[in-house]
């Protein structure tokens, strides 16, 4: 049988595997990657996959080709870095979008990591503490996987069929990040201090001390060398003209 090459990237991860258990393929900080084929292309076309809004983790499970991986294991930020890696291994690193009255393309090769400390992912859990600032209650937290964000959407449009006027997104998320609460780790506590004790001051903090110690890419653009800007991730990402 005829043997065919097929070119391969190494893909560093932002949490550089700190956060998996030892023996997790992704313990090591990096993936490896495929470059896009025909058949990915007939992934990004599969109107099934783009209803249902798949079609893009379709796709990236595709280009890893690191034996054992398993998808849903994935950070988000970490998830953020692969798609990065799959637009710039599939179409180049060259990524236009419109701000303003303005077409600004970015460079996505030279978007780097946000600095977080990397010293707190020291025993391989992601598990953390934090004391709320205006409560003073003690909570444990994790940092979301692809898997606990299909289950929190799941959720949401769950509760959406029962009461279509309902807007959960916020405390069915921060159900889901807390692990405990004052030592107490059943869901029920949980659930129930989120729905009728949490400070919107504390889950703000909450919110931004999770985001200042979640390794991602840095998705941001200066624009004129000032004003940093958030790059939109459009339609024309992975389906350029």
């Amino acid at each position: 049988m005829a043997e065919f090459k097929l070119p391969t990237e190494t893909v560093e991860l932002p949490s550089k595997g700190l956060l998996y258990p030892a023996d997790s393929p992704l313990a090591s900080g990096t993936i490896e990657m495929k470059y896009m084929t025909a058949k990915e292309e007939d992934i990004l076309t599969n109107t099934n996959y783009i209803q249902k809004g798949t079609v893009i983790d379709k796709l990236l499970q595709s280009l890893i080709v690191t034996p054992g991986v398993n998808y849903n294991d994935f950070l988000i930020g970490d998830k953020n870095a692969i798609m990065i890696a799959a637009r710039i291994l599939s179409y180049g690193k060259d990524y236009s979008f419109k701000y303003g009255n303005e077409e600004i393309t970015v460079d996505l090769s030279k978007l780097e990591n946000k600095p977080v400390d990397y010293s707190i992912f020291s025993d391989r859990k992601n598990n953390f503490r934090f004391t709320l600032p205006k409560s003073g209650n003690d909570i444990t937290f994790k940092l979301l996987t692809h898997n606990d964000e299909n289950t929190i959407q799941r959720e949401i449009e769950g509760l959406k069929k029962l009461d279509k006027e309902s807007s959960t997104d916020v405390t069915t998320r921060l159900k889901h990040i807390i692990t405990s609460v004052n030592g107490l780790h059943e869901q029920k506590d949980i659930r129930n201090f989120v729905d009728n004790f949490l400070l919107a001051a504390d889950a703000k903090a909450l919110r931004d001390y999770i985001s200042s110690i979640s390794p991602d890419v840095e998705l941001k653009y200066l624009v004129d060398g000032e004003e940093a800007i958030d790059i939109p991730i459009t339609v024309g990402f992975f389906w350029p003209e």
